[in-house]
């Protein structure tokens, strides 16, 4: 009987992919599922020069995808399929589609199936949930840290965009995030509940 899935929580900056992966975690493991919570950047070499570049706006959008699938083939090899191996629930805040909906926001040279050709090597979650916010909205909400070189309105608007295409084109659940915690979280549960009934996992009631 299968015991692993890979979930995945994606959208813009703001819109909620951290406080909503930790909910999430914290919902499954009080179902009584091995649940694994993890993010991207990851923890490996590569993923924490990441975040020192994420805040240099001289570093070329090309480099920035090039690291990224460095660093996330890295992640998945050294830790998500590890955990999937053990029997866990794996949720990643953030994962391929930050890659191709920020860096082909950055450059026209720079296209959706290049970033995607790049990771080729990292395996496709089971479960991928678009989280959806107005950019104004999520710049708001971000107002009180320290903004990297992705959080401009403009660009964030892009990559919303590419976002909601990759969304309508490869099936994703879309979830509008501008509501209050609790209801965007249910929403989030009801479609992972469902998702590991139809994959036969058992999950307590």
């Amino acid at each position: 009987m299968k015991q692993s899935i890979f979930i995945v929580l994606d959208g813009i900056d703001g819109a909620g992919t951290s406080t909503h992966s930790k909910l999430l975690a914290g919902f499954l493991s009080l179902k009584g599922l091995k649940t694994y919570l993890t993010q991207e950047p990851s923890n490996s070499d590569v993923g924490k020069l990441l975040r020192t570049y994420l805040r240099d706006d001289n570093i070329p959008a090309s480099v920035d995808a090039l690291l990224f699938a460095a660093d996330r083939v890295l992640h998945y090899h050294n830790d998500i399929k590890e955990k999937l191996e053990e029997g866990y629930i794996v949720i990643s805040d953030r994962y391929i589609e930050s890659s191709i909906a920020y860096q082909s926001s950055q450059s026209e040279s720079i296209s959706v199936d290049w970033v995607k050709s790049l990771n080729k090597f990292a395996e496709i979650p089971d479960l991928t949930i678009i989280l959806d916010i107005e950019p104004k909205l999520a710049l708001i909400r971000k107002s009180n840290k320290i903004l990297d070189k992705f959080e401009d309105k403009l660009l964030l608007e892009k990559v919303r965009q590419i976002y909601l295409d990759r969304a309508k084109d490869e099936g994703y659940v879309v979830i509008n995030t501008d509501d209050i915690i609790e209801i965007v979280q249910s929403k989030i549960q009801d479609i992972v509940t469902d998702k590991l009934i139809n994959e036969g996992i058992q999950i307590k009631k």
